[in-house]
Formats: structure tokens, C-alpha cells, sequence
């Protein structure tokens, strides 16, 4: 269940079992000049990308898993195989019936397994160049990342780290970023597109009150900023050794994520706890993750507060409770409020359609009353 099982280079696609990794998947693909670049940061199975509906930093210029899965094979509750969308088909669009691939891309296997799923992929493009930018406060930096998708500049990454974050990141890998809230951001393209895409990002950055770009071209550099960025999970708890933290992510729209990204900062400074905060501005999702000490249950318990506040907070905001790490067991009692009574019922009658017995993955995402 390791194997690629079909691959089409010249229709960019390509179908996968269940034990190809995101890595592995890539490997396989350079040598052919492909690539697939949802990178949601861990080295994971595709099936398991495509059941949780996984993002990451390039997905705005990519998109996310939903916007990438042509179709899968799915294994239902009663042993039944189909395919989502036909046997074999791989069309890059349709509008034949129901669109069921989209039903279980991050239903979180809560409808059936995924032993295949079939990929859109993409050419690796001529250049890629990162660069990092500092900013006087959270809105300037959330301001340009605003500004360069009005200006349509096709960004591959736009991600924010606040000032926790940056001293963490500075101090675990060894780096010189100034201590401020910071854009990591990458263009991709032809040369003479990258060059024209990042001057004029410079442009916007600066006239925000950012600082110089600190450019990265080769792609040693490169891997290493994006390592520290994606391996921020890991140094928050080095650097409170002994402690844990509730992981948790929202998404709202872009305008408002600045003051959602403040009130949550003003609440962690007023809890006494750690909690850095970072995300992919470039679609309004940000994360933070409140560290606590497992000895002292207070400290738990202001952690669940402060997650509380954030999700219903962007619930208010017109945005969601989980852009991307999903509902699980966590957010279950966010998703009435989001959804509403009717659309639970919906989700419910689709479940019990499926799996009438709730035996794939159950007390996830709703409880089976």
C-alpha cells in the first residue's frame, strides 16, 4: 500500500496509495520536473493529507488539499470500494452530479478508509527566492500581505511569525531575525517574473515600515528558513522544557485578522502564559500555541480559556473555528455554532447514510447522539 499507481506527467497527475508520504511523493516527481506543493510541514501520508483536508504555507498560490484531489478510493463502512469521482477518472474539473470527492477530502475518516487518491501536480517552477521582513507591529505586516494579493502578486508563501515566535526561533535555530512581528515570504516563477514580483513587494513592505529584505536564493538557505519556520511547533516546547501546549488554529477574513491576531496577543499577556502566534496570513488562518505546565492544572485551564476565546472570536468575525487542523475531538462544540443546528443534521444523516453502525472513526467531529 506504499506505490505509486498511476502517473501521468504530461496531464500533471498522479495517483497514490495510502503509505506515500509527501516527500516520498516529491522525490519520485523531481526527476521528472514536477512537483506537489501542499506542504502542510511533517513529511505525511497523502491519504492522511487528503482525510484532514491538510494545508500549509504554499497553499496561497496552491491551495490546499480540497483545491488538488481529483478523486479517491474510498473503502465504506459495509466493505464496499468506489471511486469519488468514477473509476479511473482524473478531469481536472466536472460537473457530473454531486461533487462526492470534496464530501470526503477532511472528513477525517470519519466516512470511509482512502486507499487511493489521485493528485494534480505542477511543473517546479524556473526560480525560487525567499525573503524575511520585520515589522513595527502585527497590522503592518497583516497591511502588506493585504496589499500584495490586491496588487495580484502571485506570493507561493506568505507567512507571519509575531515577536514570541521570532525570539523562540532566533534562539532554537541559532538565527539573527530581528525580534518583531516578521513576513517569511517566497516568490515563484521565471526569473525575470521573481525579480519584478519581489521588487515590487519590497515596495509595498516598505512603504509599511518594514525593513530590508533579507534575501535567500540558494535553495540550502531557503530549506533552512522554512525548517525554522515549520519546526516552530518543536522549539516551543524545547524552549519551555517540561511543558506541553494546546495547538490551535482559526480562520477569518483577511481584514480581520489583524485585530483577532491583537485581542488574542492582549489575552495570552494577560493569562501569564506563552503563547506565540503565527499563520498563514495570506488566507486569514493564524495559529497559536499556549504552552502550559502539566503539574499545574490552572495553567491548562487558562490555556482552554484562551483557545475558547479565540475560536468563538473568529466565529463572530464571520470566519471559521479550524482552517485546517480540523474539528477531531477538541472543537466539537464549536461546530453548532459555526454550522447551525440544520447543517449538523445534514452532516449527521450523511454519516448515518455511510456508516449506519458509526464504526469509522467515531466520537469525532460530531457525537453519534
Amino acid at each position: 500500500m506504499d506505490q505509486i499507481v498511476d502517473f501521468n506527467p504530461e496531464d500533471f497527475d498522479v495517483t497514490v496509495q495510502p503509505g506515500v508520504t509527501r516527500k516520498g511523493l516529491n522525490h519520485f516527481l523531481k526527476d521528472h520536473g514536477l512537483w506537489f506543493p501542499v506542504d502542510p510541514g511533517a513529511d505525511a501520508s497523502l491519504c492522511g493529507m487528503t482525510a484532514t483536508s491538510a494545508s500549509g504555507t504554499n497553499a496561497v498560490r496552491y491551495g490546499t488539499m480540497r483545491e488538488n484531489v481529483l478523486n479517491t478510493e474510498i473503502v465504506l463502512a459495509d466493505g464496499r470500494i468506489f471511486c469519488t469521482a468514477g473509476n479511473g477518472r482524473r478531469s481536472k474539473k466536472s460537473s457530473a452530479g454531486f461533487n462526492l470527492t470534496n464530501l470526503f477530502v477532511g472528513s477525517e475518516g470519519s466516512l470511509g478508509f482512502i486507499t487511493k487518491t489521485t493528485l494534480k501536480i505542477y511543473g517546479i517552477p524556473e526560480m525560487m527566492v525567499s525573503a524575511v521582513c520585520a515589522f513595527p507591529t502585527v497590522k503592518a505586516a497583516v497591511d502588506v500581505c493585504v496589499q500584495v494579493l490586491q496588487s495580484n502578486i502571485p506570493i507561493a508563501r506568505i507567512e507571519l511569525m509575531d515577536d514570541v515566535a521570532m525570539e523562540m526561533c532566533n534562539n532554537h535555530n541559532k538565527l539573527d531575525y530581528e525580534v518583531a512581528p516578521t513576513l517569511f515570504l517566497e516568490f515563484h516563477g521565471t526569473e525575470e517574473s521573481v525579480k519584478s514580483q519581489a521588487k515590487f513587494a519590497a515596495e509595498i513592505a516598505d512603504y509599511n515600515g518594514g525593513s530590508q529584505f533579507r534575501w535567500a536564493y540558494e535553495t540550502e538557505e531557503r530549506n533552512r528558513l522554512w525548517k525554522a519556520r515549520h519546526d516552530i511547533y518543536w522549539t516551543v516546547l524545547q524552549s519551555n522544557p517540561g511543558c506541553r501546549a494546546i495547538v490551535t488554529d482559526v480562520c477569518v477574513p483577511i481584514t480581520c485578522l489583524p485585530d483577532l491576531i491583537a485581542q488574542t496577543k492582549s489575552d495570552i499577556q494577560q493569562s501569564g502564559i506563552i503563547g506565540p502566534c503565527l499563520g498563514h496570513v495570506g488566507d486569514g488562518n493564524f495559529h497559536t500555541f499556549l504552552v502550559f505546565n502539566p503539574n499545574k492544572p490552572e495553567e491548562f485551564k487558562k490555556a482552554e480559556n484562551l483557545a475558547s476565546r479565540m475560536a468563538n472570536r473568529a466565529l463572530d468575525l464571520n470566519g471559521t473555528c479550524t482552517g485546517e487542523h480540523g474539528i477531531g475531538i477538541g472543537k466539537m462544540a464549536y461546530l453548532e455554532k459555526e454550522m447551525g443546528p440544520l447543517g449538523i443534521e445534514i452532516m449527521k444523516s450523511i454519516k448515518r447514510t455511510l456508516d449506519p453502525h458509526w464504526l469509522m472513526n467515531p466520537g469525532k467531529i460530531f457525537s453519534s447522539a
